[in-house]
């Protein structure tokens, strides 16, 4: 399940449109999140703290103090589905473009030839005739194009197509590492060296190398630690992707990454040894405690688990922006941990009944949907009981 998105920000995953998307439907959804809203309901500030820019990082009182507008619940249900806004989800309800069709792989949507061609050539690992064509198109290098309806690949740079994330091929050519710095080559080359340019390259730099570090393609072609490589000695920032690394499961790349000087946060830390993980936990920030809580949940950490527990950490709050935000530790531990865990959370007061914010299962249907019969069995009795009148 993937929920990385662009800019190096791990979030939620988007509710995609389906193949005919109906404007009234949407519109209901608007109306029923002002009434999830005015209802207090947990799912729904998660939901707005998400992905409406205004009440980002709000708590969820701080939310529902708020008069929550019609036009503000529209604009969560389009950036929600992968639009900046409502009236770019209503042109592409009423006037799609080839763009719009996500059914098509990416590079099957571009409109820009050249832009296409050069991912072509990317494709191929024509390296010769990609160094040609970008020759002949000055600035080629930079150029962006717009993707919507996904939650990352918004605003993709032809460097970021590199990283076969998200999956077009399936597969990357055994000269991908030669064929990405022809790119950066000519991203030198290209413009003048202004601010601008400068900041454009940078980001390009991080978004691809998050992008490399979480991908599973680069890493079943054995060229994940090659390209981090790469793309560090052209300047990308290593810090930028170790969380993405860490949330994807990207061990090597976490690895890679750090010996390229990416800095050991309480993330990561919280993959290592108990003793290690309490002597940083002293100084962390209360957002590191809370991401380092979705992360130990998400490896199965029970120890460390324990130790934020201990620590204060709620068990039922919805993990963090950056960290598998439509869910909680016990959804985590559910559908990919131990009954231990489980117990864990539940001991220390984890509800069973909160609903996660995408498919809207609680743990007990997180742990049906992977088949595991112990922890449904564990936590359904629990859920009945919890939804029994007191």
């Amino acid at each position: 399940m993937r929920t990385w998105a662009h800019e190096g920000k791990f979030v939620m995953p988007v509710r995609q449109l389906p193949s005919r998307p109906n404007l009234d439907h949407l519109k209901q959804q608007a109306k029923d999140l002002i009434k999830a809203h005015a209802g207090r309901t947990l799912a729904a500030a998660q939901l707005i703290r998400e992905f409406n820019p205004q009440f980002r990082g709000a708590s969820d009182e701080a939310i529902f103090a708020i008069e929550f507008k019609l036009s503000d619940a529209q604009l969560t249900v389009a950036r929600e589905h992968g639009f900046l806004s409502w009236t770019r989800l209503k042109r592409r309800i009423e006037k799609p473009v080839p763009s719009d069709r996500l059914d098509l792989p990416h590079h099957e949507r571009i409109a820009d030839p050249a832009f296409r061609r050069a991912v072509d050539l990317i494709d191929t690992g024509d390296e010769a005739s990609l160094r040609a064509h970008l020759k002949l198109h000055p600035g080629l290098a930079r150029r962006h194009v717009v993707f919507e309806g996904m939650n990352y690949f918004h605003n993709p740079s032809l460097l970021e197509f590199i990283a076969e994330n998200p999956i077009r091929h399936n597969k990357m050519p055994d000269n991908i590492v030669a064929v990405t710095e022809v790119i950066l080559e000519a991203m030198a080359k290209s413009g003048p060296n202004a601010d601008a340019n400068l900041n454009q390259d940078q980001t390009a730099l991080d978004v691809t190398l998050a992008l490399v570090s979480s991908g599973s393609v680069p890493q079943a072609c054995g060229k994940q630690v090659p390209l981090i490589d790469l793309l560090c000695d052209w300047g990308g920032d290593p810090g930028s992707a170790l969380r993405t690394a860490v949330l994807h499961g990207s061990l090597e790349a976490v690895r890679a990454l750090i010996r390229r000087g990416a800095k050991v946060d309480l993330t990561v830390a919280a993959l290592g040894d108990a003793e290690g993980f309490k002597r940083m936990l002293t100084t962390a920030s209360a957002q590191d405690r809370h991401l380092a809580l979705a992360v130990a949940a998400q490896y199965c950490r029970v120890e460390i688990v324990r130790i934020l527990l201990d620590a204060g950490e709620d068990p039922n709050r919805y993990n963090p922006i950056g960290g598998h935000s439509h869910c909680t530790p016990l959804h985590q531990a559910a559908g990919y941990g131990t009954l231990e865990l489980a117990q864990l959370l539940i001991e220390r007061g984890a509800r069973v009944d909160i609903k996660d914010c995408l498919w809207k299962g609680t743990p007990a249907d997180w742990a049906h949907h992977v088949g595991s019969t112990e922890m449904e069995a564990y936590l359904r009795p629990l859920e009945k009981a919890a939804a029994k009148p007191t």
